[in-house]
C-alpha cells in the first residue's frame, strides 16, 4: 500500500471513522498516550523523515518491511526526565487495518502494547491479554510467533502481523532514539 494512502487510512481509523466492515476503535491517539504517560506532565512528538540508510538498518532489526518513511516518535515526560517512549504502527491484517500503540521504557523495553483499533472481522483478534507477553522483551528477545510469543488459534495472521509491528516499534527505538547501537 502506497504510504500517502495507509497515512490517510491511519488518519481514519484514529479518529474513529467507521469503517464498512465490523470493527472495533478501542482508544483515540490522544487517549492511548494518556494511558501510556499517566505520569508524564507533557507529552512531545518528534516526527522523523528516514533516510535510505535508515531504512535499511530499521529492517534489518526489525525483520519486517517498513511502509513509510514518515515515523513519529512520542516522549512522555517529567520535567526533563523522559519516563517512556511509543510508537503507533498501523499495518494491513489480512485485508484491513489495525493500529496499535508500543510503549517503551525509557531503556527501551516493551512496557505495554495498546490495541488502537482492530478493523477485521474481530473472531481475528487475539483475546486482549494476549498482548501483554511482549511486555519486558527488547531487540534481543527472539520475537518469534511459537518460539517466545504464543500463538492464537484463529488469530494466526493478527498475531504475526503485531508480532512484526513490536519488532519495529523496536527498531524504531534503536535507530531513532538510541543512536543506532
Amino acid at each position: 500500500m502506497r504510504s500517502s494512502v495507509r497515512l490517510a487510512l491511519g488518519i481514519l481509523l484514529l479518529a474513529g471513522a467507521p469503517a464498512s466492515a465490523p470493527a472495533k476503535v478501542y482508544h483515540s491517539r490522544a487517549e492511548a498516550l494518556a494511558l501510556a504517560f499517566p505520569d508524564a506532565e507533557r507529552v512531545e512528538s518528534e516526527t522523523h523523515v528516514l533516510s535510505e540508510p535508515q531504512v535499511a538498518r530499521i529492517q534489518a532489526l526489525a525483520r519486517s518491511e517498513i511502509d513509510s518513511k514518515l515515523v513519529s516518535v512520542y516522549r512522555g515526560m517529567r520535567g526533563d526526565q523522559v519516563i517512556g517512549y511509543a510508537f503507533i504502527d498501523i499495518h494491513t491484517v489480512r485485508t484491513l487495518p489495525e493500529a496499535f500503540m508500543v510503549v517503551l521504557s525509557p531503556e527501551g523495553n516493551v512496557r505495554s502494547l495498546r490495541m488502537l483499533a482492530f478493523h477485521e472481522p474481530l473472531e481475528y483478534q487475539p483475546a486482549l491479554g494476549w498482548y501483554g507477553q511482549f511486555e519486558h522483551k527488547s531487540l534481543t528477545a527472539p520475537l518469534r510467533l511459537g518460539n517466545d510469543i504464543h500463538g492464537v488459534v484463529g488469530a494466526t495472521l493478527s498475531a504475526r502481523a503485531t508480532t512484526r509491528g513490536v519488532r519495529r516499534a523496536l527498531a524504531f527505538y534503536q535507530v531513532l532514539v538510541n543512536g543506532g547501537h
